[in-house]
Formats: C-alpha cells, sequence, structure tokens
C-alpha cells in the first residue's frame, strides 16, 4: 500500500478540523482571568460546532502549557488539510469574542491546509511548548 492511500483509510481519513480548547490549570479559570466568560466561549464553539454539520469538532483537555499565554486554543488541520501540509495551529490568549469567531469562521472554512487564517487571528499564533509530543516522520 502506498502512503498517500493509508492516510483515506480509517477514522483519520475523514477527520474533520478540530478545535482543542485548553481548560487545565490557567486556561478557562475565573480567579485567573476575572471578567472573562470562560463558559460562554465554551459554549460558544461547542454549539457553532454542532451546527456546522460535521466540518468540524471541538474538545478540550488538561493544560497544554504554555500558560501565560491563555486562554489556549489549538486548531488541528482536517484529514484533507493535513494532507495538503497544513499542521496544529496554536493560538494564545484567545479570550475575547473577536478571536473566538476568527477562530470558528476559520474552522468552518476548512482550517490549516486548506484555507488560510483570518490576518489578525495569525497576530495570536504562539509556538507550542518545547515538551510538547512530536510525531517523527517515518
Amino acid at each position: 500500500m502506498v502512503p498517500a492511500q493509508r492516510a483515506l483509510i480509517g477514522a483519520a481519513g475523514s477527520r474533520p478540523c478540530t478545535l482543542v480548547v485548553c481548560r487545565g490549570c490557567c486556561c478557562g479559570d475565573a480567579r485567573k482571568h476575572p471578567g472573562f466568560d470562560h463558559e460562554w466561549q465554551l459554549e460558544r464553539l461547542r454549539s457553532a460546532a454542532a451546527a456546522s454539520g460535521g466540518a468540524f469538532a471541538v474538545r478540550t483537555t488538561d493544560c497544554l502549557g504554555p500558560c501565560d499565554q491563555a486562554n489556549v486554543v489549538v486548531v488541528q488541520p482536517s484529514a484533507g488539510g493535513r494532507r495538503a501540509g497544513g499542521r496544529a495551529t496554536w493560538v494564545g490568549f484567545a479570550m475575547d469574542d473577536d478571536c473566538t469567531e476568527e477562530i470558528l469562521a476559520w474552522a468552518a472554512a476548512g482550517g490549516p491546509g486548506v484555507t488560510a487564517p483570518p490576518a489578525a487571528l495569525e497576530l495570536q499564533f504562539i509556538e507550542p511548548p518545547r515538551n510538547a509530543r512530536v510525531r517523527s516522520r517515518r
């Protein structure tokens, strides 16, 4: 089997763009970030994903690491986006309505590898922490 065919087999072959929302020690913490409605943000992301007809998904995770740049959202490419060269994109300081809406618009349009991100959102891209799991190419 050639590698291009392998990417199309199984659940990963149809995986949508996925928003991984950090809700660990700092992200989503009203004590650390008072005045921001963290629950609203998560509900907004989830309801938009539900209304997208499977175009993108949302999941939460524990601490991703860059706590000084909370809230952090990782935009993972869809299977098609990954085949087109898209890679996971980390968005930091994602705590205002405009940022939330830009993330949603990008995910709905296909995300990394499929479409370019909104220019303003690019200003919030951050480097993943060095200890983040990285897959080696085989």
